[in-house]
């Protein structure tokens, strides 16, 4: 960080995930996406599926369309193959990423490749801006030896997997909300002060312990998802134990948001078209 004043971002909102299911019956929770909170612009959805009982995620996410945003899977802990209607295959193995951007249109799945043992990680929706919504699908699949971690003062090490920290910048590149996400580990009674993009969104999931947030500070528990607000830094600590903290910021796109099921677009119009296109076998 540079020697001038930083304002840091305050506790605006906290929520409880919902417990859910998906694909063929995948347990998860929903802390993004929910009654609770909607979306946090750029983002529309983010899930945490943890279990250790096969039956809760061996049925997996059987072929599934998407259009007009990108899916980013990062994995904890088990494995998990993919696949498309394109021919694209791969193995997404714990600690590694998957940012898809769907564009115009995938028919996509996603299976697990355990029979047992513990299945962990998080599925975070990003929007596309209108300009981009219609665009090429692409892949970015990064794996673990290839996220750098960044090793901060008091024992604070971030993996970096979007944007920058600590003078480390994440392999994730040309996303048009120019994303950052970190998974940060504080161990305890340490702290952190991370300055972020005052233009962008902003929120933490502490997946691991507790963490205090601002100057205040402001504890958020874990399991619990925390938007924050104005600001151009974020300060975490850990008072009460080791604590890991997903943090997520995004450049908001300001634009209507049309959704249904796996398609968000602009406009209800362009919903009908992509359920059109969908059903005639366009994607």
């Amino acid at each position: 960080m540079d020697g001038s004043a930083k304002i840091l971002r305050p506790v605006a909102r906290r929520v409880s995930g919902m417990p859910t299911s998906d694909g063929a019956g995948v347990k998860l929770n929903r802390l993004i996406g929910t009654p609770q909170l909607d979306h946090v612009d750029p983002f529309l959805m983010l899930d945490e599926f943890r279990s250790d009982d096969a039956d809760d995620y061996i049925a997996g996410f059987p072929e599934h369309p998407h259009r007009g945003f990108e899916t980013v899977t990062y994995m904890l802990a088990g494995k998990m193959r993919h696949g498309d209607n394109k021919g694209h295959t791969g193995r997404l193995d714990a600690g590694s990423v998957q940012w898809m951007t769907a564009g115009r249109g995938i028919l996509h799945s996603e299976m697990p490749e355990q029979e047992n043992g513990l299945m962990w990680g998080f599925q975070l929706w990003v929007n596309l801006p209108a300009k981009d919504k219609m665009t090429a699908p692409r892949y970015q699949e990064i794996p673990p030896a290839e996220i750098p971690t960044a090793s901060l003062p008091g024992g604070v090490s971030i993996k970096v997997i979007a944007g920058e920290a600590g003078g480390v910048h994440g392999p994730i590149n040309g996303i048009a909300t120019e994303p950052v996400m970190l998974d940060i580990a504080v161990p305890a009674d340490g702290a952190i002060t991370l300055p972020l993009p005052a233009t962008h969104a902003v929120f933490l999931y502490p997946f691991q312990g507790d963490i205090a947030v601002g100057e205040s500070p402001d504890r958020v528990a874990h399991g619990t998802l925390a938007v924050l607000g104005a600001g151009d830094a974020v300060k975490i600590a850990a008072p009460g134990g080791d604590a890991r903290v997903l943090l997520v910021a995004g450049r908001p796109l300001n634009e209507p948001i049309a959704r249904y099921g796996p398609f968000v677009m602009n406009t209800p119009q362009e919903i009908r078209q992509a359920a059109m296109d969908f059903q005639a076998g366009r994607f």
